[in-house]
C-alpha cells in the first residue's frame, strides 16, 4: 500500500491531481486520494467500465490492449489508464498541468508498484 501512495502523492505534487485511485479491474479501489462529497465506488465502477468497455472494443479490432484513455473537460483532464493485469490508476488534474509528462508517468506505474 506504501507504493500506491507514493503514486498517488507525486500526482498530486507533480501534476495538481484533484483526484486520483489505484483500482482493480473490476473497480474495488485499492488506494485514493478522493474528495471530499464524491462517492469513491460510483467513480471507480465507472472508471473501470469505461477501461473495459475499451479493452472489449480494441479487442473486436484486435489491436493490442489500450494503454490510456483521456477525457477532457472544460477546465480537467481525466486519465484512466492500466496499472500491470489487476490494476487501473485514474487521475484527475487541471488543464495546464504538463500532460506528456504525466502520461510517460502513468505508463511507469506498473514498474513503480512492482519496485
Amino acid at each position: 500500500m506504501a507504493d500506491f501512495q507514493k503514486v498517488l502523492k507525486e500526482l498530486k505534487s507533480e501534476f495538481g491531481a484533484i483526484s486520483s485511485a489505484i483500482l482493480g479491474r473490476d473497480g474495488m479501489m485499492m488506494a485514493g486520494d478522493i474528495p471530499d462529497g464524491i462517492t469513491p465506488d460510483t467513480l471507480t465502477i465507472m472508471c473501470a467500465t469505461m477501461m473495459g468497455a475499451a479493452v472489449t472494443a480494441h479487442s473486436e479490432l484486435r489491436v493490442g490492449q489500450p494503454k490510456l484513455i483521456r477525457i477532457t473537460s472544460g477546465n480537467h483532464e481525466m486519465f484512466i489508464t492500466g496499472a500491470g493485469p489487476r490494476a487501473i490508476i485514474i487521475t484527475v488534474v487541471p488543464k495546464g498541468a504538463n500532460l506528456e509528462a504525466l502520461q510517460q508517468m502513468l505508463l511507469k506505474v506498473p514498474d513503480m508498484l512492482s519496485e
